[in-house]
């Protein structure tokens, strides 16, 4: 997730670089920039450049300076407001698509205060059909129909699941097991169903939710054992509250396809592994992958894990999870568009 935190007195100019501190050591949160005052000028920026916007002021300021730009929950970027005082942290846009719920709860953490969440299958205790989907890392064919399943929920009314029974699901049965929102549903199989998807139904209404591709990119020193990079990858994935068995693809640079390391990791794990041509990624560009100037000078490359999750990944994909070094081990993980 990319954060921008934006303050417009001194006293909420402290509270921000003390949350971007904090923020920079999470490897989940991707870059946090911070900006002061102008808020006219930086919110329309804001709102194309960034997931989240996490706003240190009052609140009838924020309101104001966002309502022309609000257009839809599933393109809105997640928005916080916070006090001067840092005794608050209110989700005030986008709280499940858009992950400001969750985003929420993890800054009140980080700050000592009080989350404020508003959206009714969360203060029910309820699981959102888009929480689902935001989590799980899906996509959603037709979010119009999110609203008819959600109240649906908070009705109590049990909705159907259909997968197939071919594509390993332990992610998404491990997911509603420990998930301590309730929510009334049936799940069923059909080889009908294509594997990376889930059919949502009740009545005659349906949603499809579709797996986003998952890559983990693996930089490591020659040699590695298989055990060390497992155990980097698993940290990794645990940040992300996601089971393996939700991870798409592993991918590292060519000059790593002889890693015994990985290749045994890939047949381990039954997660295939692609080794990216050196030439791809010399050409490859984005100003979120970490450089490293000891990659560019033996390899001519500026980084093996991040730029090979990214195109595995596909075009316009996006890192949630930076480079993280686990003794010898660089692990990045990217998620399709």
């Amino acid at each position: 997730m990319k954060i921008a935190i934006i303050s417009v007195s001194e006293k909420g100019q402290e509270v921000a670089c003390d949350l971007k501190e904090k923020l920079d050591m999470d490897s989940t949160v991707i870059k946090t920039d911070l900006y002061h005052k102008n808020v006219r000028k930086y919110f329309p920026i804001l709102f194309d450049e960034y997931d989240a916007i996490i706003a240190i002021m009052a609140s009838g300021i924020l309101i104001r300076s966002i309502a022309p730009l609000i257009e839809s929950k599933v393109t809105d970027p997640a928005i916080l407001n916070v006090d001067d005082n840092a005794n608050f942290v209110i989700s005030t846009l986008s709280g499940h698509l858009g992950g400001a719920n969750a985003l929420t709860h993890k800054i009140a953490g980080l700050i000592d205060a009080t989350p404020v969440i508003t959206t009714s299958t969360d203060v029910n205790r309820k699981l959102g059909i888009d929480v689902m989907a935001r989590d799980l890392y899906l996509s959603i064919d037709n979010t119009k129909e999110i609203l008819f399943f959600n109240k649906a929920i908070l009705e109590g009314r049990e909705i159907s699941l259909t997968v197939n029974p071919n594509r390993n699901f332990n992610y998404l049965f491990e997911y509603l097991n420990n998930n301590t929102l309730e929510i009334d549903l049936s799940i069923n199989f059909s080889s009908r169903i294509p594997p990376e998807e889930i059919h949502v139904t009740l009545d005659e209404h349906e949603i499809i939710l579709r797996e986003r591709k998952i890559v983990v990119g693996i930089g490591c020193r020659r040699g590695k054992e298989c055990e060390k990079i497992h155990h980097g990858l698993i940290q990794s994935i645990g940040e992300l509250n996601i089971d393996v068995s939700r991870v798409n693809m592993l991918a590292s640079a060519e000059i790593k396809k002889d890693e015994k390391g990985i290749l045994e990791l890939s047949e381990k794990l039954n997660i295939p592994v692609e080794f990216v041509p050196l030439d791809k990624l010399k050409l490859f560009e984005s100003k979120d992958v970490a450089k490293s100037e000891f990659v560019k000078s033996k390899f001519g490359i500026w980084g093996v894990c991040e730029p090979s999750a990214l195109i595995m990944a596909g075009y316009d994909s996006r890192l949630i999870y930076k480079k993280t070094s686990y003794d010898g081990v660089t692990i990045s993980i990217a998620v399709e568009k």
